[in-house]
């Protein structure tokens, strides 16, 4: 659909990003932020934009229902529509649904092997196959760094990569290292870490790891009122 090529925009591009998947197959990619900030809608915009590509993505939460999901895929969709003046709205929608699907597990009985299973299950009966995985609510508090090992293979496999987000917390200090205290035993898994941080009016976008890092790029921000990346 023409129509889409004007919402085919990549805006962590202008953190150093030269591809628009950002993450190289079996890449582990991260988003912190505490509760509220906007780790899920930033990352419904880089799947809407692998969508529109035509990159399958599945979103697997941990912590909230298939409607919740939906919602801010159709939210966030219609504000990019919106943002880009793009016409035949709903022809679009239409048009790149297929190429998304969710998947709720209970977190606590999340492991690699049932996720394994679930996606072989998918593909083995030609319902998805994913390039594209989002991986929301998974417990950064609690030891993941198996899990992580784990999963790594299985990514690389699929010629997939996968996004998380990481709930940090008000109170808590920075590692040593600037990383936040949940990512710092498990950072060299990663290949792009991500941080939203409030400041003021604004929720800043920091780029720890991947991409040119944060020199010598733009100042990217999500704005409060949309949830949309912003170049300042």
């Amino acid at each position: 659909m023409q129509q889409a090529n004007h919402i085919e925009v990549n805006q962590l591009k202008w953190l150093g990003y030269s591809t628009d998947n950002i993450l190289p197959d079996g890449g582990f990619g991260a988003v912190s932020a505490r509760a509220g900030v906007g780790k899920t809608s930033l990352l419904v915009q880089i799947a809407l934009n692998s969508m529109i590509r035509k990159q399958p993505v599945l979103h697997i939460s941990l912590d909230s229902p298939v409607k919740k999901i939906n919602l801010w895929y159709k939210e966030m969709f219609q504000l990019l529509v919106q943002e880009f003046k793009v016409d035949q709205e709903r022809e679009l929608w239409e048009t790149i649904l297929p190429y998304r699907f969710i998947l709720t597990l209970k977190v606590d009985k999340f492991s690699v092997p049932r996720l394994e299973e679930r996606v072989k299950d998918l593909i083995g009966q030609e319902i998805f196959s994913p390039r594209m995985i989002i991986i929301d609510g998974l417990p950064f508090d609690e030891p993941v760094k198996d899990t992580l090992l784990e999963l790594k293979p299985f990514i690389k496999n699929l010629n997939a990569h996968v996004w998380f987000t990481v709930r940090t917390h008000r109170h808590e200090q920075p590692g040593p290292d600037g990383f936040p205290i949940q990512i710092t035993d498990v950072k060299d898994l990663f290949d792009t870490i991500i941080q939203l941080h409030p400041e003021g009016e604004q929720i800043c976008i920091h780029n720890l790891k991947g991409g040119s890092g944060e020199a010598n790029t733009a100042k990217l921000v999500v704005d409060p009122s949309t949830m949309l990346i912003k170049k300042m």
